[in-house]
């Protein structure tokens, strides 16, 4: 099992989870077709992918334009272990990768406690989907440019409808 957080852009707390439990491969990007979905001008079409091997021994492979950061350091491919932080592009989002290859226990997800708003969403929600749904009703496939430093926050399928 990998799970993937995303971190706060200043604090370092987690931000979101997301939990795989057999996927041999995890497609991280822009793109819809990934796995987990970032909208950020940094973040490439297809950005990066962690792999497991035959070992059960995660490989991270960078395939984004901007690249892919460990410890500051451009990477091309790399084996990660458990606690590994990635930054995607030079400032885009970081993300921690926990392995739990013996356990099989699911972590706990961070708390949401948001104030939900009248549209059902909570104002993190709100200003996190707001490009996107800025995008579709203008008929756009390619994320919007934006100044906004949050907006690049992981949303998946679920919780962006």
């Amino acid at each position: 099992m990998i799970t993937l957080t995303l971190l706060h852009p200043f604090q370092d707390t987690p931000v979101q989870n997301w939990t795989f439990e057999k996927e041999p491969v995890i497609r991280i990007g822009r793109s819809t077709d990934n796995n987990v979905i970032l909208y950020s001008a940094v973040v490439s079409r297809h950005h990066l992918e962690l792999r497991r091997g035959e070992d059960s021994q995660w490989e991270l492979r960078n395939l984004g334009r901007n690249g892919t950061y460990l410890d500051g350091k451009r990477i091309t491919q790399v084996s990660v272990v458990d606690g590994t932080v990635i930054r995607i592009a030079r400032s885009g989002p970081k993300i921690k990768i926990s392995i739990d290859a013996t356990t099989g226990t699911k972590p706990q997800p961070w708390p949401f406690l948001w104030p939900r708003l009248p549209n059902g969403k909570s104002r993190v929600e709100q200003v996190l989907t707001a490009p996107k749904e800025a995008m579709e009703r203008e008929g756009k496939k390619e994320p919007l440019g934006t100044s906004d430093p949050i907006t690049w926050v992981l949303l998946d399928d679920e919780e962006s409808q």
